[in-house]
């Protein structure tokens, strides 16, 4: 058996919280975790024998949807497209980031001598290219 840890040695995403556990944590009934699962509003991770195992992201996460529910009077579905455009919006900010660094690379010079890493001067061109399928020109 392992040893018992504390709640307050968790890391936020370690996925190890029982239902009751979350349940007691979140001040939410087991039944309504079950049915937040089943609605995709906040699905916890799953053991070997289909066991819900929740985080304590995933219980913040429960205690705003019960804040959105009770104080702000959103429903359900509401709730879930606010968690949707939430996580969309953390990822695109994520990918900014990333480009930024990128690009700060690129601008530094560090990234030179790489291959492909290195820009070039492409000349202005005022030069048309008219493009015509194969089968138009005549040279299959």
């Amino acid at each position: 058996m392992s040893p018992r840890r504390d709640v307050g040695d968790l890391a936020p995403d370690d996925s190890v919280l029982v239902i009751s556990v979350a349940a007691e944590l979140s001040g939410l009934h087991a039944q309504t975790l079950r049915t937040y699962d089943r609605l995709g509003i906040v699905t916890p991770e799953r053991t070997s024998g289909g066991g819900r195992r929740y985080s304590l992201r995933d219980v913040a996460m429960l205690r705003e949807v019960q804040r959105l529910s009770q104080d702000e009077g959103v429903n359900l579905a509401g709730i879930k497209r606010i968690i949707e455009l939430t996580n969309e919006v953390d990822a695109l900010q994520s990918r900014v980031r990333e480009l930024a660094d990128e690009l700060a690379e690129l601008r530094s010079g560090s990234a030179r001598g790489r291959v492909g890493g290195e820009l070039v001067h492409v000349p202005r061109s005022t030069s048309v290219v008219v493009w015509r399928p194969r089968h138009q020109r005549g040279d299959h």
